[in-house]
Order: structure tokens, then C-alpha cells, then sequence
């Protein structure tokens, strides 16, 4: 298949490998960069790169430069990744979303921040990853799911940056936080209480690829964390459980089968207990 490029029958797969090989050497470089090592124009450079960095593969540093992404670092440092993870999250999310009534996120670790794609609570599509911003992970659910079962050295570079206040409720003690993660190793459920937001939080679990690796997190937006934990933690529990056996046996499962019965309970959208409850939650 030959496409649009500076150099005539170049076909879409060359494009790409020569995009991934300009950063051999774990370099980083710009848009306009990438076009000229490739030979590429800038316009086909820019939708390969901005495709990729959807995917998670390259990606976006706050400098606008472009860097190899978490799924070619895991395959080559033999970590635990595979594209099916992207590949189900979609399907996971939209059931999420429809069963606990309220946004749904699925997240990696991107270096010391969460790269994610959600499905809120209403009929917008689910993102992709090129779609959302960064997440700060020490300030969400999702990121302390993650960082819970990260390596040492991942926490270490996290709070040498120093940690970030968003709010009165933002840990900005690295001990606090290395307190917070060993919790979460033992129950497997993290939880964000008016952390990045005043008035959001959020509940998450991990999601274990083959050899028992964190690979992802999912997380749902709860403000009422008092009265809807549990409801939460449990919806995310069994998403999580029939994700990763999809991800470690290839099988897909329904893995919402014990959540959707008729009269199984929503998750509230109310912020504070008490007030009437509504189908519409914040991200």
C-alpha cells in the first residue's frame, strides 16, 4: 500500500517503522524533526505520530517533542504489555460506564504520569489516548493503582520531581504516600478524595497482565466515596478480573455478569449524602 511521501511507493508500514527507528537511541524529537529524518512530508508525519501517540506507542513530552512510548519500553525491557488491553478497553469502558452510571477511565503509566482514555457518563464515544490529557498519578485513583504495583524506581523519580499540591487533600509527603500504596497493595482498591479537584473523587484497581504485572488501571469517578465505595469497588473488581483473564488467556468473558441483573445497584452521582441522586456525574 503506497501512500502520500517524499519518497513514491513507500508503503504505510515503512512510514511507521521509519518514524519508530529515528528514536533508536531513546532520543526525543519534534514533529518537524521526525518529517525530515523520515524523508517524510510534515502532513504525514503529523497524522502517523499523532496516530501512534493514540495509541500510546510514541509519546508527547510537555516540550512538544515526541519520545518512545510504555508498550515499546515494556517490550524491551520484557515487561508484561499487549495491544488487547487497547484493544477491550473500549468494550470495558462502555459496559463500565452503563453499569455503575458514571465515567469510566482505564489508564497506564507513562514515566511518572497516567495516560488514559475514559467513557463518560453520557453518548460521547470513548476517547483515545491522543484525546486526553495527562494525569498526575500520586493525585489520582488511577495513578495510585498503578504506582502501587509499579517498580521501586518509578516512585523514586516520581518524588525526586517533588510531588505536586492540587488541593488541601493532594499527598505532598512521600512517606504518606508510600503509606497510601502499601494499603493499596493489601486491598487492591486505591481511592482519591478531593485530590485533583475539589469535590471529584475517585475509585481504582489495577489490571494484572501475564505474570501477574500491573499493566493498567480502571477507575470510576464516585464523589460520594461515603456512600458508593463499595458499590464501586466491587464493579471495578469484576471488570478488572475479566480483563486481565482476557488479557492472560486470550478468552473474552462477560465479565459484568454479576453487576447487570435488573436490580443490581448504580453507583450515586450525588456529591453529598442526602441530596437526590442523579444519572449524571462528573468526570
Amino acid at each position: 500500500m503506497a501512500g502520500n511521501s517524499a519518497e513514491p511507493g513507500r508503503s504505510v508500514t515503512s512510514k511507521i517503522v521509519a518514524i519508530l527507528l529515528t528514536f533508536h537511541d531513546g532520543n526525543e524529537h519534534s514533529l518537524t524533526e521526525i518529517a525530515q529524518l523520515t524523508c517524510l512530508p510534515v502532513s504525514t508525519a503529523h497524522r502517523l505520530v499523532t496516530e501512534l501517540a493514540g495509541w500510546g506507542v510514541l509519546e508527547r513530552t510537555d516540550e512538544s517533542m515526541f519520545r518512545i512510548g510504555l508498550p515499546i519500553k515494556a517490550i524491551s525491557s520484557r515487561r508484561s504489555y499487549t495491544p488487547a488491553i487497547l484493544e477491550s478497553a473500549r468494550r470495558v469502558l462502555e459496559d463500565l460506564a452503563t453499569t455503575a452510571r458514571t465515567s469510566a477511565r482505564l489508564g497506564i503509566l507513562t514515566g511518572t504520569d497516567v495516560a488514559y482514555i475514559e467513557k463518560r457518563c453520557d453518548h460521547s464515544p470513548v476517547t483515545t489516548f491522543a484525546q486526553t490529557v495527562r494525569l498526575p498519578a500520586h493525585a489520582t485513583a488511577l495513578g495510585k493503582a498503578l504506582l502501587a504495583f509499579s517498580p521501586a524506581d518509578v516512585l523514586d523519580r516520581l518524588t525526586a520531581c517533588g510531588l505536586k499540591r492540587y488541593t488541601a487533600n493532594t499527598l505532598t509527603d512521600p512517606d504518606q504516600l508510600r503509606q497510601s500504596l502499601a494499603s493499596i497493595r493489601l486491598t487492591r482498591v486505591a481511592i482519591s478524595r478531593w485530590e485533583l479537584e475539589t469535590g471529584v473523587s475517585g475509585v481504582a484497581v489495577p489490571v494484572f497482565g501475564s505474570g501477574g504485572i500491573a499493566v493498567a488501571a480502571l477507575e470510576l469517578a464516585v464523589p460520594n466515596l461515603r456512600s458508593d465505595l463499595h458499590v464501586a469497588s466491587s464493579v471495578l473488581t469484576i471488570a478488572a478480573r475479566g480483563l486481565s483473564r482476557e488479557l492472560t488467556t486470550g478468552t473474552r468473558s462477560g465479565c459484568f455478569a454479576l453487576v447487570t441483573e435488573p436490580d443490581a445497584p448504580a453507583v450515586a452521582a450525588g456529591a453529598d449524602p442526602g441530596r437526590p441522586r442523579s444519572p449524571v456525574m462528573s468526570s
